[in-house]
């Protein structure tokens, strides 16, 4: 696998990012509220939200899981077992140092915050210690992002079809050649954590 991370990305746990839009929401708090409390990862999710209002998503997300949930602050430092949600309007990007950066750079896909700044930068910042998931959601985006993480050394995992509301955006990555999961709603938390125990090891 690829080592090309920043030095100090060693000390980072691994990050999973997770992109979700229509269709979306009811998918990922299936997913975090499946993964458990010490769960070895950092979770960094971004919804296609919309501009000019406060986000709900947090709270939201955080009353069907245990793991701790909040909006995404600049100068964050992400921690295994915490999940960080995009504010919007904002795309949601890792630092070379692993640290959280909040950007008002251009929409991309229509959308701002978006998948594929947020799969990027996570890949160059953590290497083959990213793990980026696509789920439900209309138009392509992620489908970039998702060859640098492969590129990198990291795993690619999209939804499947059949429990997709909208397959678009799975579908638009697993398309690219570089997904390496394609899997069930249900099955997207066990894989994670097949795929990060490893990490973990001693």
């Amino acid at each position: 696998m690829s080592h090309t991370q920043d030095p100090e990305a060693p000390r980072l746990p691994p990050v999973v990012a997770i992109a979700a839009s229509a269709g979306g929401i009811g998918p990922l708090g299936e997913l975090l509220g499946a993964l458990p409390a010490g769960f070895p990862g950092a979770v960094l999710a971004v919804v296609h939200l919309q501009a000019g209002r406060v986000s709900v998503l947090p709270g939201m997300l955080a009353r069907g899981t245990t793991l701790p949930v909040k909006q995404a602050e600049a100068m964050d430092r992400p921690r295994a077992g915490h999940v960080y949600v995009a504010a919007p309007d904002f795309h949601l990007v890792m630092g070379p140092s692993g640290r959280l950066r909040l950007s008002g750079a251009e929409r991309e896909n229509w959308s701002r915050p978006s998948a594929d700044p947020l799969f990027e930068s996570v890949a160059r910042a953590c290497g083959d210690r990213a793990i980026a998931v696509v789920l439900s959601g209309m138009g392509v985006d992620g489908s970039r992002g998702v060859r640098e993480v492969h590129r990198r050394g990291g795993t690619v995992i999209a939804q499947d079809g059949a429990t997709s509301v909208h397959f678009d955006m799975p579908s638009a990555s697993i398309a690219t050649g570089f997904v390496d999961h394609v899997v069930p709603l249900p099955e997207i938390a066990p894989l994670l954590m097949r795929l990060l125990m490893p990490a973990t090891a001693p």
